[in-house]
């Protein structure tokens, strides 16, 4: 028999025994076994008096004092930069243009030909606004090298 035949044998015992109910033949690990003759044991209990606790007094742990060495306070966020007229109608017109078809599309608004013709020609020059003024260089004030800072 070649090894190409012994595992079709396998596979087509397999599917055989497929819809079967399971048979008490089946071998069990031991440690499955469960024997009901066994009883559980009872958890321990012990009972503490109080004056157990009377001569060992607790350990007064010393107050830590608060002091600021040991916080850290992060320095104030520098000022948001200042946008200008340009980037601001860019962004305006890349959100405008698709937030005006939204709305006259929710209410129900008939839409002229040239009113598409401006919103979808507003959201494709806000972006290319906005990606052409993005700039593909290091910044100005990086220096001669523009690799890591350790």
């Amino acid at each position: 028999m070649t090894p190409q035949s012994d595992e079709d044998e396998v596979w087509r015992q397999i599917v055989a025994s497929y819809n079967q109910p399971d048979s008490a033949e089946q071998p069990w690990p031991d440690s499955e076994n469960l024997s009901l003759e066994e009883p559980e044991p009872e958890p321990t209990r012990r009972v503490v008096k109080a004056s157990e606790f009377e001569d060992d007094e607790p350990e007064s742990e010393p107050e830590q004092e608060e002091d600021e060495e040991g916080h850290y306070v992060p320095e104030p966020p520098p000022p948001l930069p200042k946008v200008d007229l340009t980037t601001k109608l860019a962004w305006v017109a890349l959100f405008g243009g698709p937030a005006y078809l939204l709305v006259a599309a929710m209410s129900g608004w008939d839409m002229q030909g040239w009113a598409l013709f401006t919103a979808v020609a507003a959201f494709i020059g806000g972006f290319v606004a906005l990606v052409v003024r993005m700039g593909d260089g290091p910044p100005n004030d990086s220096g001669w090298d523009d690799g890591a800072v350790i």
